[in-house]
């Protein structure tokens, strides 16, 4: 069995200066499980490494799809496999580092995401639903036949919503059990597991400094060129966390001091989401990195640990 690394966290706690560090370490290249980093021209607000972050390491799934692609899980499982394949075919070290846990449980526990089912008539009828009655009312109806589903989609993903429904309706099962027993195929890599985390008055503090530092870099910038471009404010790409709150301010919708309150307070709530979520993925090293001097310090904790689990004697 071939070994991976895997950095995962919470918004805001450090993972891409983290990864970089033990990617230089172990000779590795980083894979991106961010949900918001896939699409293209979306840099500031997604907290998108620029160049002389990723100091020479090679990321992939970034910057792969525009806006407006349609983009899933299972789609994400496929391309970030052949990654691995091709950076252990090299002879290095993949290193999967996001916040998005459907994406790293996908890779980490081999959910096989069936394709096959596919109703459209159902899918428009769901969407009309949405669009008459509101998301949180399509939401609700997947808590009566899923809540597991439900608890781990946010009700503004319509298309996630939609696709658990449609799942449902045609085998009388919750997609959250396919998912279960997609599992039992165990994956061919074995995914070493960090997780970065803090304190979560410090974690809030980071966040809040981040949105300021975002709208200091240009995020609403960033916004109203994509609405230039074209990018309709209701594909999911721009439900992102921060786009949407800045379009609603572009609109007339609301101010600037209410659209970063709004974006701050709901980041906090992801973080909160994230976490509860990585509390259900087994065997994670977690590594709190708020009680370390620097990231080198961090680094060395982390290298210590994968030294005494013989990880570097089975790359």
């Amino acid at each position: 069995m071939k070994n991976a690394l895997v950095v995962l966290g919470p918004t805001a706690s450090g993972k891409t200066a983290i990864s970089v560090k033990l990617a230089k370490e172990v000779n590795g290249e980083i894979i991106s499980a961010d949900s918001m980093q896939i699409y293209k021209y979306m840099d500031i607000g997604t907290a998108k490494p620029d160049e002389s972050e990723k100091d020479g390491i090679p990321h992939y799934m970034m910057d792969e799809i525009e806006p407006d692609e349609e983009f899933s899980v299972a789609r994400f499982k496929e391309m970030a496999t052949g990654y691995i394949k091709d950076i252990l075919a090299r002879g290095k070290v993949p290193i999967i580092v996001g916040g998005t846990g459907l994406y790293i449980n996908s890779l980490v526990y081999n959910v096989n995401f069936s394709e096959t089912i596919c109703d459209w008539k159902l899918r428009e009828q769901l969407q009309r639903e949405a669009k008459e009655k509101g998301n949180k009312y399509l939401h609700d109806e997947l808590r009566k036949v899923d809540a597991i589903a439900a608890e781990s989609i946010h009700y503004n993903n319509v298309k996630r919503v939609i696709r658990a429904l449609e799942v449902f309706k045609h085998t009388n099962k919750p997609i959250s059990y396919h998912q279960k027993i997609s599992r039992m195929e165990p994956s061919e890599y074995y995914f070493y597991m960090i997780g970065l985390n803090m304190d979560r008055e410090k974690l809030y503090n980071r966040i809040n400094l981040r949105v300021d530092q975002m709208i200091e870099n240009g995020l609403v910038s960033e916004v109203k060129k994509l609405l230039d471009i074209g990018y309709d404010r209701n594909l999911v790409s721009m439900q992102g966390l921060g786009y949407k709150e800045i379009i609603s301010f572009l609109k007339g919708e609301c101010t600037l001091e209410e659209a970063i309150t709004i974006i701050k307070r709901d980041t906090r709530r992801y973080a909160k989401r994230q976490l509860t979520w990585f509390r259900r993925i087994e065997d994670i090293y977690w590594v709190s990195v708020d009680k370390y001097e620097d990231s080198q310090e961090i680094l060395e904790n982390i290298k210590t640990v994968l030294q005494n689990t013989n990880f570097f004697c089975k790359i």
